[in-house]
C-alpha cells in the first residue's frame, strides 16, 4: 500500500473516532498518533495530519457541499465511514489542487469500498462526482 493511502486510511479512522465520541480533537489526534506511532512514519504522518487537520477545519464547508449533493441524504444520515471518506475527499477537492480531482475521487471510493458496505463505491463516487463536475475549485 502506497504512502498516501495509508495516510487517507488512517485519517479516515480518527475522523470517524472524533466524528463519533464529540470530543476535543487535538487531544484525541495526540493520541491516535501515539497509539499508531509505527504506521505513521515519516513519509505518512504529514500527509495524513494535513487531511485531519484539513478536515477538521473546513468541515461546514465541506458538510454544506456534501449535503448540497447527496440526493435524498442529509449528512447526518449517511453511514459514519461514507461520511468522513467524502470529508476527506472534498478537502482534497477544495484545498489540494496539487491531487487530481480524478485521483481524489477514485482513492475515496477504493477505501469505501474496503471500509464500507456493498453500496458505499457508487453512493461516494456519485456524490462526489456531482461536487466535481459542479462546483468550481482553484
Amino acid at each position: 500500500m502506497g504512502d498516501r493511502r495509508l495516510s487517507r486510511e488512517l485519517a479516515l479512522q480518527a475522523l470517524f473516532f472524533f466524528d463519533l465520541n464529540k470530543s476535543d480533537p487535538d487531544r484525541d489526534l495526540e493520541a491516535f498518533c501515539a497509539q499508531r506511532e509505527e504506521e505513521l512514519t515519516d513519509m505518512v504522518k504529514p500527509f495524513f495530519l494535513d487531511l485531519v487537520k484539513g478536515v477538521l477545519a473546513a468541515g461546514d464547508e465541506i458538510d454544506g457541499l456534501l449535503d448540497k449533493y447527496s440526493k435524498n441524504w442529509k449528512i447526518s444520515r449517511m453511514p459514519v465511514v461514507d461520511r468522513n471518506i467524502m470529508r476527506i475527499a472534498t478537502f482534497e477537492l477544495l484545498k489540494r489542487p496539487d491531487i487530481p480531482p480524478s485521483v481524489s475521487i477514485n482513492e475515496a471510493v477504493e477505501i469505501g469500498k474496503k471500509f464500507g458496505t456493498k453500496d458505499s463505491g457508487s453512493f461516494i463516487n456519485g456524490v462526489l462526482d456531482r461536487i466535481r463536475l459542479l462546483e468550481e475549485f482553484e
